[in-house]
Order: C-alpha cells, then sequence, then structure tokens
C-alpha cells in the first residue's frame, strides 16, 4: 500500500503481489474517509485477489477533515471519481470497477448513469437508498440510466433502505444486478463482507 495522489484524486493505492490487470476505485461515505476499517478490508481482499484498488478520498474530503459534503459541490465530487478512475486505469490496464459506501455509493452510480462508460462494473456498498425514516424520498431517479452490472451489498439492519426496498428498487436498473445481503448488518456493515464483494463482483 502506497499514498497516491493527483489532481482531484487522493488515496492509499493497494497493488497486489500477482496483478489480474483489474482495477478498483472504492470510496467511503459523507461522514468518514478512505481510512475506515470496512474499506481498508474491502481494498485488501481485492488486491489479495490481483485487482489493483485505490482507496479514494472524494474533493468534499480533500477540502476538510470533518463534515458533511454539500449538495452543491457533488458534481465536482463526481468529477474526482471520474478522474480516480482515469488514473487507475493507466495503472491496472484491464477492467476498472468502481464504487463506494453511502454517499460515496450513490456518487458513483450517478456518475455511471451520466456516463455510461465511465467503469465496467458498480460495487455500492449500502447505497443510501432514502433518509431513514423517509422511504417516500427516494434516490432511484437516474438507476434507469445505469447501463453496466452493479453489486449492492447491503445489510439487513440498515435504516436507509429495507431488503424488499432494496429489491424493488434495482428492478429500474436495466443492466445486470445483484443483491448480497449482510445478515444483522446496519448501514456501517463490517469489514466481513469485504471477501463477499470479491467473490460476487468477479461473477457478476
Amino acid at each position: 500500500m502506497k499514498h497516491f495522489e493527483r489532481e482531484l484524486v487522493r488515496g492509499f493505492l493497494h497493488e497486489p503481489e500477482q496483478p489480474n490487470g483489474n482495477g478498483l476505485v472504492i470510496t467511503h461515505g459523507a461522514g468518514s474517509n478512505s481510512d475506515t476499517a470496512l474499506l481498508k478490508a474491502v481494498a485488501e481482499a481485492f488486491a489479495n485477489a490481483g485487482v489493483a484498488t485505490l482507496r479514494y478520498d472524494l474533493p468534499f474530503r480533500q477540502q476538510r477533515p470533518k463534515g458533511p459534503p454539500f449538495p452543491a459541490q457533488a458534481e465536482r465530487d463526481r468529477e474526482g471519481l471520474r478522474r480516480a478512475v482515469q488514473a487507475l486505469r493507466e495503472i491496472a490496464g484491464g477492467r476498472v470497477f468502481l464504487g463506494g459506501h453511502s454517499y460515496g455509493g450513490r456518487q458513483a452510480t450517478m456518475l455511471a448513469a451520466e456516463e455510461p462508460n465511465v467503469a465496467d462494473a458498480l460495487l455500492l456498498l449500502s447505497y443510501p437508498l432514502h433518509p431513514p425514516r423517509k422511504p417516500q424520498e427516494l434516490r432511484t431517479g437516474h438507476f434507469g440510466g445505469i447501463q453496466i452490472p452493479a453489486l449492492f451489498v447491503h445489510g439487513t439492519r440498515d435504516t436507509f433502505g429495507t431488503i424488499d426496498e432494496m429489491r424493488a428498487a434495482l428492478t429500474l436498473i436495466p443492466a445486470r444486478t445483484d443483491l448480497a445481503i449482510a445478515e444483522g448488518a446496519g448501514h456501517s456493515l463490517t469489514p466481513a463482507v469485504a471477501a463477499m464483494c470479491v467473490l460476487r463482483l468477479s461473477v457478476l
């Protein structure tokens, strides 16, 4: 693992001992950064499987160490994701997957809907389907534009969406999807889902 930094791209690169040519850009939620236990576990699991993995800090987190993102700057966060994928393509050379936890995953799906060829598949950890206790405020308006395969990993105790709500939402995506269920997990998930992510994304 080594520190990685370019314009709008800052994070940690996990280089596999036996690379298979594929890459993963994985980013964080609204209240954290790329240094979470979940993202570390995912990055290590994918690197062990031969996938070059970039744990990435979104631009809003690069600007300040604490505090939530501003909705008006979400487009800049997506531009940062786009640049992170481009940077990793130069390293990996093969397929590149894009994903994130909660807010980071939402921005990844929005970017994929805006730019269908930005990545080869999506990895969404605890997608924030709606705010807690507000199931009517769905964040799925862009799902119809997602044209690449997507793996959603969701806990059965996630207050941002039930498993049934997630299943219904995934029918809106025209591309192939898979829902990996983490029994007993809340929105933060646990590092234990990392192995599941590698297995399920590899066959999507």
